[in-house]
């Protein structure tokens, strides 16, 4: 339905974030370097990805078990070493070289995929040390749909967690105030005015996706969102960038 404009300082504030990337899985593959690199050209605010590890553990930017949806293959990511996996598919890259080329660039929302961490401590480290160049909040959040995975990254402050929800959108909106979480992100039909407004009251910071058209932008703008995930981020950024110069 129609909406109205958001206000100036809005569009101003407006934090849309790719999810994962600015892609088609043709020419260019979600959650590669080419994904991220048309991301910041497009100058939006935050690109989202995945994070698995490799048998030999190497966390990697992909988001599914396997690679079977995006290049027709059975190779499972965790059963693999990040040398076969290169010399299989050389696009898939290493969550190093992601941060390396885009940190402080654009915001990085790193969603951690549920898996079973074989070495937790020596993970951990591993983790700690690619984002020590990182300031916590400021470049970068952790997101997951199953909030037991932010063990990984435990060495954060807790508002650097953002839980992910689903239809569990009250138990998770529950345990992210208890736990001082950042805040909360879910579908935009999921969360409502109301619970919006329960997480600002808490000091907390709320996501929705995904959004993909002008009233549907202006909705959750006036609704006081403060990051916009979308599948057509560039389209997002370029009619907000339109609106910012109009004004």
């Amino acid at each position: 339905m129609p909406q109205p404009c958001p206000a100036s300082e809005r569009l101003k504030n407006c934090k849309i974030i790719s999810h994962r990337g600015e892609y088609n899985n043709s020419e260019i593959l979600e959650n590669t370097i080419a994904a991220f690199d048309k991301a910041l050209s497009c100058g939006i605010w935050g690109v989202e990805f995945d994070v698995r590890w490799t048998r030999d553990l190497q966390p990697v930017v992909f988001h599914d078990m396997d690679c079977q949806r995006l290049f027709g293959s059975e190779l499972v990511i965790q059963q693999v070493t990040f040398a076969q996996l290169q010399k299989a598919f050389p696009v898939i890259p290493l969550l190093a070289e992601v941060i390396q080329k885009f940190g402080k660039k654009m915001h990085l929302m790193v969603e951690i995929k549920k898996e079973v961490y074989p070495e937790p401590a020596y993970q951990k480290r591993i983790l700690r040390d690619l984002f020590s160049t990182l300031e916590p909040e400021k470049d970068y959040h952790f997101l997951a749909l199953h909030p037991e995975m932010f063990h990984a990254v435990d060495f954060l402050p807790p508002s650097t967690f953002l839980p992910i929800a689903r239809l569990n959108l009250r138990e998770l909106s529950a345990m992210s105030i208890h736990e001082n979480f950042g805040g909360i992100a879910g579908h935009y039909s999921l969360l409502t005015d109301e619970m919006i407004s329960k997480h600002k009251k808490h000091g907390q910071q709320v996501g929705t996706g995904y959004v993909g058209s002008k009233n549907c932008l202006f909705r959750e703008l006036n609704r006081g969102v403060d990051w916009i995930f979308s599948n057509n981020a560039s389209e997002i950024q370029s009619l907000v960038h339109s609106l910012s110069d109009a004004r």
